[in-house]
């Protein structure tokens, strides 16, 4: 029997967002309950285990899962250093294994790891040896560092954006590894690209990142091929080693693997001057909704993105569109657990005074006092309509002022998709306007019914305007916050064939 171990640790993060992450932030399981979850949605593992249970030789030893519950700011150090216990006292307790998938982000950071998953792969490595094959899988906004690739045998990242092949990719792990098993030796090349992007030009259907995505795919289906990709970085985790990476994983061919990671590198360098995002400002957004419309406005504000980090108590837009007198229907989700419990304690049908915004990134939203009826109460528990997955908005509340429906909730929750508001009684459709807090949801969710989607320049710690964020720890200069940048694509190779035992 081939026994290979699963452990799974995901975080992503936005440092620019003052408030911390919390070990409560986590979704943490062990043996069979990881097991039993990851059968019942669409995700990495989900798709791993899929492989794994049609190999008759293959027995899975379930470790640890801590998963977060949606993205948020820096991880404490004391809720870091409990998850890195965690997970590796599983690793080490474990029988032994041939084997091993490990399932992560790559945009995690806490307070005194600035690069938490090469951490736990290389002390994974080191607890288990060097014969035992690593295979990890990542998001492609994560930031593919040295010591990643150097303690894995092998990487495998998303290929789409929006994320849609979570399932896909555990797939591709799970063959890739038992790949090695069999005898395959990978050799990672790895070229450093100093770009930070974002757009419309990202989402890779449609957009000019999918030509480099297309390359690495077609890279895998070739013989000697075994992973190829990119990863975008996610530019609110402001790391040492934020940038953009193309990668290329073969069967001991170091030279192709280093041709093609420099083919990629340079069929994105080209494109990155259209893969920002063009913005208005608050103002020009007002304008525009006091124009005649016949349908639902979409406003992106991507800045308070919970899925990217932010921290989904922004009340900016909410405050304009009262400001500038804007009377249509529009739905709005924001974070705020005081108004929640005041909602609670009032119950359904009260009517409140509160304030909403501005409870957890403080020196960028202040409160604002509301009144409204109280309309629907819920315990925040619900599957997204994406993958089926259980998410937790914690309690929460529809809370109707004037025109205004606000869909508060306790903590953040992504808001990639509209489970949210469905959670809550609420169709965007039925509404004139709504704001979206993500930079991207799949087509069908927004896009392809809404008159117009504003992508608005407004305060966040997930802004697209990344000069915005005030960047300190990446490496400099950098595409676009600085001028003239230049790229000289050079393949770093990795190969742990060189350093078995």
């Amino acid at each position: 029997m081939r026994r290979i171990l699963i452990a799974e640790c995901k975080q992503e993060v936005s440092t620019f967002n003052p408030h911390l992450s919390q070990y409560g932030d986590f979704r943490v399981r062990y043996g069979q309950d990881l097991l039993s979850y990851h059968r019942s949605v669409r995700n990495e593992i989900g798709g791993a285990l899929s492989v794994f249970d049609a190999q008759p030789e293959v027995e899975i030893r379930p470790a640890y899962s801590a998963c977060f519950i949606t993205s948020g700011g820096t991880l404490a150090a004391s809720a870091w250093h409990r998850i890195a216990h965690e997970f590796l006292e599983s690793i080490r307790t474990a029988p032994t294994v041939d084997g091993v998938y490990l399932c992560m982000h790559g945009a995690m950071a806490s307070q005194d790891e600035l690069d938490p998953e090469g951490y736990l792969i290389e002390e994974t490595r080191r607890l288990l040896g060097n014969d035992v094959p690593i295979v990890v899988s990542l998001d492609l906004h994560g930031i593919l560092t040295d010591r990643m690739v150097e303690h894995s045998d092998a990487i495998v990242a998303y290929h789409t954006y929006p994320h849609v092949d979570f399932f896909e990719t555990g797939q591709r792990a799970a063959r890739l590894l038992i790949k090695v098993l069999d005898g395959a030796r990978p050799v990672t090349a790895k070229v450093a690209i100093p770009a930070l992007v974002r757009g419309d030009e990202l989402i890779t259907a449609t957009g000019l990142f999918g030509q480099s995505i297309r390359i690495a795919q077609q890279l895998e289906s070739e013989p000697g091929g075994l992973s190829a990709g990119m990863f975008i970085g996610n530019p609110f985790t402001d790391v040492p080693a934020l940038q953009t990476y193309s990668f290329v994983v073969t069967d001991n061919n170091p030279v192709m693997a280093e041709q093609e990671a420099i083919r990629i590198a340079e069929s994105f360098w080209p494109n990155r001057h259209r893969m920002r995002v063009p913005l208005i400002s608050l103002d020009e957004m007002a304008n525009r909704m006091l124009e005649p419309n016949q349908g639902t406005i979409a406003i992106v504000d991507a800045a308070d993105a919970t899925s990217s980090g932010a921290s989904g108590d922004s009340n900016a837009i909410l405050k304009k569109l009262i400001e500038c007198g804007y009377l249509g229907r529009t739905l709005l989700p924001i974070v705020d657990a005081p108004a929640v419990l005041q909602a609670f304690e009032a119950g359904v049908g009260a009517t409140i005074r509160t304030h909403v915004g501005g409870t957890l990134d403080a020196g960028r939203f202040k409160p604002m006092k509301i009144e409204g009826r109280v309309r629907h109460l819920s315990d925040g528990l619900f599957r997204s309509e994406s993958f089926g997955e259980v998410w937790d908005s914690g309690p929460s509340a529809i809370l109707e002022c004037d025109n205004f429906t606000l869909a508060i909730s306790s903590r953040a929750v992504s808001l990639y998709d509209r489970s949210f508001f469905y959670s809550l009684g609420q169709n965007p459709r039925n509404f004139d306007a709504v704001v979206v807090k993500s930079p991207h949801c799949q087509h069908h969710m927004f896009a392809d019914w809404c008159q117009e989607m504003l992508n608005v320049d407004a305060p966040g710690s997930s802004s697209a305007n990344l000069a915005y964020l005030g960047h300190t720890r990446c490496p400099r200069p950098i595409f676009p916050l600085d001028q003239d940048v230049a790229m000289k694509p050079v393949a770093k190779i990795f190969s742990r064939g060189d350093r078995k035992s």
